[in-house]
């Protein structure tokens, strides 16, 4: 699209809006039914679309993607007529008589940027809470996932009107015209350096935004955790989608004393969950593409390597690697990771690990394996971070009963469920003030006998 093209396509969703369709919540509905439909229709084609951009099995892209579309849809659906209404709140005595209430209003056009890592879920997620909020929406996806990026224009063509919800392809061009223009609301999904440029672009037209960003996500394991779970649940969360999300544990902070049995049972389980080939097993995915596969390879130190370390360069994989010995002044504890490689570093005492956490920038996500409950209490209190699991990884995000978000570094803003419908509403704060009495201490002349009154009302 041309900046023409886009600066059009806005002004058609400003136009649409103002004529308040969106506002009706049986539309609204109809839209949510008819978005999931189209999913389910289409379920073989995002999955292949998945398999060809980031080589994901079935299985997987059902788990970790259109699944959790489908259970956001539902979630709307079920709860949408709830979050939608008024909420009456106290009216103090000095406004008597009228009624005080919070009003959820959509903000109007807004911007939708998803990143290639979960392609569908991460465009298509938002998108539900945006509708279900009442908006339109423009979608931009990833120029790094075009065989998904397909199947959503292809879904959002059969279930809206251009004017209603629309999708943007294309690269660097086309995210700069985007951001030229003024939306109502921005929402993006992406990395910390593009995160920034989006809100400085934000900020000229003074557009809110959420943004949901990354890090160096700690997964810290005490000495009395239970290590044979603790690396099952460890080596899941780290090598999905070969380590290719936002909340992947980045590395293992464990205490010293139970380090070396704890890289045993992760060699363990990596040869258990993908066998002893794991580039040979058709389930395991591959990184997105060459840059990125670049990268990772020269965050290895074949020194430090105590599994794994093998890749194909033909297919873009790169096997489950554990790294042992690391400080966090290596290369790789210099910026977020996003693949299958896992440092192990030690601590001595959990109060120097909640130190050291604390002195980086604020991860996204934050696992602790532990029996014990005070260890718990201390360092989900002590630490700063978006959101995590107590003795599990990743399932944090998989539920629209919470909201998920960044902290800090790692993004603002939240969504999933009543969050996602509320970080897409204004709330307006009306006092409806009835007509059949007047008090007069408000007005001049100002008497004596009105400011005690006032004064009695307002201490």
């Amino acid at each position: 699209m041309t900046e023409q093209d886009i600066s059009r396509l806005l002004e058609k969703q400003r136009r649409y809006f103002y004529t308040g369709a969106t506002l009706d919540l049986n539309a609204r509905l109809g839209a949510l039914e008819k978005l999931k439909n189209a999913i389910k229709s289409r379920e073989s084609l995002i999955h292949a679309a998945l398999k060809e951009d980031l080589g994901k099995s079935s299985f997987e892209s059902y788990m970790c993607e259109t699944g959790l579309v489908l259970s956001e849809i539902s979630y709307m659906q079920k709860h949408l007529r709830s979050l939608a209404k008024e909420r009456t709140v106290w009216t103090p005595l000095a406004q008597f008589a009228s009624r005080s209430y919070k009003k959820p209003s959509p903000y109007g056009v807004v911007l939708i940027m998803s990143p290639w890592n979960y392609p569908f879920l991460l465009t298509i997620d938002p998108l539900v809470d945006a509708i279900a909020a009442g908006n339109t929406a423009v979608l931009k996806p990833s120029a790094y996932s075009p065989a998904t990026s397909q199947v959503i224009c292809e879904i959002i063509r059969e279930c809206f009107g251009e004017s209603y919800v629309s999708v943007v392809t294309g690269g660097r061009a086309e995210n700069t015209c985007l951001l030229g223009e003024h939306f109502d609301y921005i929402f993006f999904t992406g990395s910390q350096s593009v995160g920034r440029e989006v809100m400085k672009c934000a900020s000229r037209h003074l557009t809110p935004v959420t943004l949901e960003l990354g890090g160096k996500s700690p997964c810290i394991v005490d000495q009395t955790a239970d290590l044979k779970l603790a690396a099952k649940r460890i080596v899941f969360g780290k090598y999905l989608n070969c380590g290719q999300t936002c909340v992947a544990p980045d590395y293992i902070l464990c205490d010293s004393r139970v380090k070396d049995e704890l890289a045993d049972q992760i060699k363990r389980q990596i040869v258990k969950q993908f066998g002893r080939q794991p580039l040979d097993n058709p389930d395991y995915g591959k990184i997105i593409n060459e840059k990125h596969f670049r990268r990772i390879l020269g965050l290895i130190q074949p020194e430090k390597v105590i599994w794994g370390g093998t890749y194909r360069e033909a297919s873009r994989q790169i096997a489950p690697t554990v790294m042992d010995g690391v400080t966090f002044d290596d290369a790789v504890m210099q910026e977020e990771i996003f693949g299958p490689l896992l440092p192990i570093l030690t601590y001595d005492s959990l109060d120097h690990a909640i130190e050291k956490i604390n002195a980086m920038p604020h991860p996204l996500a934050l696992y602790l394996f532990t029996r014990d409950r005070t260890a718990a209490k201390k360092t989900l209190a002590r630490c700063g971070f978006g959101g995590g699991c107590v003795n599990d990884t990743i399932i944090h995000l998989a539920t629209s009963e919470m909201g998920f978000g960044g902290f800090g570094e790692s993004g603002m803003g939240a969504y999933h469920g009543k969050a996602g419908f509320e970080t897409f509403s204004h709330y307006k704060s009306i006092v409806d003030k009835k007509l059949w009495i007047d008090l007069p201490m408000r007005y001049q002349p100002y008497r004596k006998a009105h400011e005690k009154l006032v004064r009695l009302f307002l201490k």
